[in-house]
């Protein structure tokens, strides 16, 4: 009979353990777990501090008692394994409720040891204000100050997926929120220009963002922590949450010599074995293949790490399973929008030293949720990062209202499978009004990007700035759209009487046209392209996008509500 220990629960160990008793009846398994609760959803503890999900036990996916009656799993909670003997292979074992230590014996070694909230190491963080969220018992401490201490300040340091959803449950409790974030934009996965949607959604919600600040130190006083911001600014609130990212648990894995990288995480081949053949190791804790690139990297996600604890049971059964690497597909919800990526984003390609034009090419366009005449539909824009022949699709985002969800998994799906952007116009989706339009928003990100592979439209950078000064904006939106929002210093010649009106522009000048989402630009691009202006780009995502990323520009930003027709038109009498 053979023995497997499993270190961790949670995502990787949980599941590796119920797939191991599923292949083989006669093993001998037990989880190993440091905290109280051995399979929780730790996604939905945001949801939990909010009131959103009311009852704590419905956070509970597994308890020791319905492993072992279910399984048959010997499963040990607030037990913390101290070391690894792998010569004798024996693990030492802390029971932290009496303080005594006793061996265990393993034929295989699983070690899924998760990861921590950083803590770096900033003057006053030591506050008991201050607080992480991870376990179901710091849920309980931070729904404790915000529901029984009358908390009515709080403060989120960090911008990723647990900061946002955070600062969106505090809201919803009806705490007065700060989200303080030292790069320039919240949620890396995204590019800059697909996180200031977010950036404007965020402060029409209430919450104070700061962009570009780190907290340089904590001050605490009778009743509140005051932040001292790099630039000096200061911000008070009676409870923080400290959300700056995560470190790998593998302290453990270093003190019995196993292969680490140079973030800590453990090193595993493709069978998610670790320079030790009788040790497997999942989850936030190992260093994983990046599905699009192939080099080495660390993806914290609990989709992967339930993947790879299902592999790791099935090779430890006798299976030649391999992990086939990690595209990083993710969706969040951010108060009235929802944000999701997969595979490399724009920044990453840069880092890897390809160059946009050279090596790569993107678009970015806006399309509705579903067809426009059906009510309720809302824009989404996405960006899609594809090879020069098309061959390839290195990434996507998607942010929106409704529907985002369902087009990120087509095109994580279609990266999975090897698909290009031509496969993407030949997808054959579902249609019906209330859920799509005939062209899916996935088949136009086919279309549009085949159209730029063709040389039959070029795109402007988002940030003019970084265009010629002296090109032309060509607005070619009806009166009653730029009389709602102008966009400055643009030409206006609306897109039916544009051929009776080409002598107003010069040949000789670079043009870049705009409209509400993009379609009459193409459009307005394609009649000069006919008509010998050679030097004619057109403005991605048209003025709803430009608005987003400048919403100081001379009119409040969009809610996201506004319907667009599909051929690009606006029902909306006060949106661009």
């Amino acid at each position: 009979m053979k023995k497997t220990v499993i270190i961790g629960g949670v995502a990787g160990g949980a599941s590796c353990a119920a797939r191991l008793r599923r292949l083989d009846e006669t093993a001998q398994i037990i989880i190993i777990e440091r905290g109280d609760y051995i399979s929780y959803a730790n996604c939905g503890l945001p949801y939990h501090v909010g009131g959103v999900i009311a009852s704590r036990n419905a956070l509970l996916v597994q308890t020791p008692e319905a492993m072992k009656k279910k399984f048959n799993i010997d499963v040990r909670v607030r037990n913390e394994v101290v070391s690894i003997n792998r010569d004798k292979k024996i693990v030492s074992v802390k029971r932290l409720d009496s303080g005594e230590t006793y061996e265990e014996s393993y034929d295989t070694l699983v070690i899924a040891t998760g990861s921590s909230p950083l803590r770096p190491a900033i003057p006053g963080i030591a506050s008991e204000r201050i607080q992480t969220l991870w376990t179901v018992n710091d849920t309980d401490r931070i729904r404790l100050a915000v529901t029984q201490q009358y908390a009515k300040t709080a403060a989120v340091i960090g911008g990723g997926f647990i900061g946002l959803e955070m600062a969106e449950n505090l809201r919803h409790v009806g705490l007065t929120v700060s989200l303080i974030e030292a790069a320039d934009q919240v949620m890396t996965p995204l590019d800059p220009e697909m996180a200031a949607m977010l950036h404007a959604n965020i402060r029409e919600n209430g919450v104070d963002l700061y962009l570009g600040d780190g907290v340089a130190a904590f001050e605490e006083n009778d009743h509140s922590v005051t932040m001292v911001l790099n630039s000096g600014k200061k911000v008070e609130a009676e409870i923080v949450i400290l959300a700056i990212g995560v470190r790998p648990n593998s302290q453990l894995a270093k003190d019995a010599g196993l292969l680490l990288n140079e973030r800590g995480g453990i090193c595993v081949d493709e069978s998610l074995r670790t320079s030790d053949a009788c040790i497997y190791a999942v989850g936030d804790v190992i260093e994983v293949e990046d599905f699009t690139f192939r080099n080495r990297t660390m993806v914290p996600l609990a989709g992967p790490a339930n993947k790879q604890g299902r592999i790791a049971a099935d090779n430890i059964a006798g299976g030649q399973e391999i992990y086939e690497g990690t595209q990083g597909t993710s969706v969040a919800k951010v108060f009235d929008l929802a944000a999701a990526s997969t595979g490399a984003n724009e920044k990453t390609l840069q880092k890897l030293g390809l160059k946009k034009g050279t090596d790569y090419e993107s678009i970015i366009i806006t399309q509705n949720s579903h067809a426009g005449y059906y009510p309720g539909a809302v824009p989404l824009t996405l960006k899609l990062l594809f090879s020069m022949d098309g061959s390839e699709i290195f990434g996507a985002q998607i942010v929106g209202r409704d529907g985002v969800d369902k087009r990120i998994d087509t095109l994580a799906v279609s990266m999975r499978l090897g698909a290009g952007v031509r496969d993407l116009k030949n997808l054959e989706l579902a249609y019906a009004p209330p859920f799509s339009s005939a062209k899916d928003p996935v088949n136009m990100a086919g279309f549009v990007a085949e159209n730029v592979l063709r040389h039959l439209v070029t795109f402007s950078n988002w940030d003019l700035s970084k265009e010629n000064d002296d090109a032309v904006l060509l607005d070619v939106r009806e009166n009653a759209e730029v009389m709602a929002y102008a966009v400055p210093n643009a030409v206006h010649i609306p897109l039916g009487e544009l051929r009776s009106r080409l002598q107003e522009l010069s040949p000789e000048k670079e043009i870049i046209t705009f409209c509400a989402i993009g379609v009459r630009a193409y459009n307005a691009a394609r009649i000069l392209m006919q008509h010998g202006f050679e030097k004619v780009k057109v403005y991605p995502g048209g003025s709803r996008f430009y608005r987003s990323l400048y919403p100081r520009s001379g009119a409040p930003a969009l809610s996201g509500t506004e319907r667009i027709s599909d051929t690009g038109d606006v029902k909306s009498s006060d949106a661009p």
